[in-house]
Formats: C-alpha cells, sequence, structure tokens
C-alpha cells in the first residue's frame, strides 16, 4: 500500500477546508437559532464547541468509512494497518489527535495575546511544519494517523485519471 504524496494530502487537506466553510456555515446558521443567539460574540463558548463536536461527527463519520468528501475527490483511502477501515475509536483518536495541525499556535496566541495577521503566520508556519515532520516518520505517514492506528494510502483508479494525479505528484 502506497502512502499518497505529501503534496497531494496537503492539497487534499486544503479542499477539505474549503468544504468545511459550507458544514460551518449550516452548523453555525442551525446554533444561532437553536439558541436565539443575536450577536456574533454572545455565546461564543458555545458556538465554538458546537463546531468542534459537528467536526468531530463529520470527521468520525467519514473516516469510519475510508473517506471524507475531499479524500474521495483525491483518491486518498483511511485505513488501518491491516487495510481494514478504520474503527470509530480510531477515526475519534484520530480527530482528536488531528486538532495538533492548530493547537500549539492557538495557545501561543491565546498566551501573547497575538493579532489576527501574527496568528496566521503562526498557523501556516506550524501546518508546514507539521507536515514536513511526516517525513520522519517510516512510511511518510501523519503523526496523528500513527497515534490513532491509520494510515492514508493511495486509492485504485481508473487509468484515465492515473496520467493527471502523476502529474500531481511529480511536481
Amino acid at each position: 500500500m502506497q502512502t499518497p504524496s505529501l503534496r497531494r494530502r496537503m492539497a487534499c487537506w486544503l479542499y477539505e477546508g474549503m468544504l468545511l466553510f459550507g458544514v460551518v456555515f449550516i452548523a453555525g446558521y442551525l446554533f444561532g437559532t437553536l439558541s436565539q443567539t443575536h450577536h456574533a460574540m454572545q455565546n461564543r463558548w458555545g458556538l465554538q464547541a458546537f463546531i468542534f463536536l459537528v467536526f468531530g461527527i463529520y470527521f468520525t463519520w467519514f473516516w469510519h468509512k475510508g473517506q471524507t468528501l475531499a479524500m474521495k475527490t483525491w483518491h486518498i483511502l483511511i485505513t488501518q494497518a491491516n487495510g481494514e477501515v478504520p474503527t470509530q475509536k480510531q477515526a475519534l483518536i484520530r480527530y482528536v489527535s488531528s486538532w495538533i495541525w492548530f493547537l500549539p499556535p492557538l495557545i501561543l496566541s491565546w498566551f501573547f495575546h497575538m493579532n489576527a495577521i501574527l496568528l496566521s503566520v503562526s498557523v501556516i508556519g506550524w501546518v508546514v511544519l507539521w507536515a514536513l515532520l511526516s517525513r520522519l516518520h517510516p512510511t511518510q505517514q501523519f503523526w496523528h494517523d500513527r497515534w490513532a492506528g491509520t494510515q492514508l494510502i493511495h486509492q485504485t483508479i481508473p487509468k484515465s485519471h492515473v496520467e493527471s494525479i502523476k502529474e500531481i505528484d511529480e511536481a
């Protein structure tokens, strides 16, 4: 089983982020309607907790099935080491541990009261560093996959799509 290139996994990661805008919009609308929140700063912690829960449901549901919508597009599967789909527990562990993508810069921003620009630079820098740390893993997997007992693998696809993926991987 072949690990997808880091470039392809990060493209999938960015695409997943774009898809999550829709999830956040719907979740925010639902939360605001149900809680009768009339101002963006009102009930902020409740909204953040709700979105964390919605993201958890989204990711654990799709990872337990083997792919999120973005992973389908980029032909990436998530499996256990034996090739089976992850269990709900593994998907949940992966979700919680995947917050390592964002937690260090968010914690630093909280302690040092960073402005939005400095926070953005910190998040981008940390994401790049965390992605590059996957190169230290024996099979080039992300470390949160190792912790959850999962792996990202290349999905077998029709030959008509192979050439376009090779171009991305070689670029």
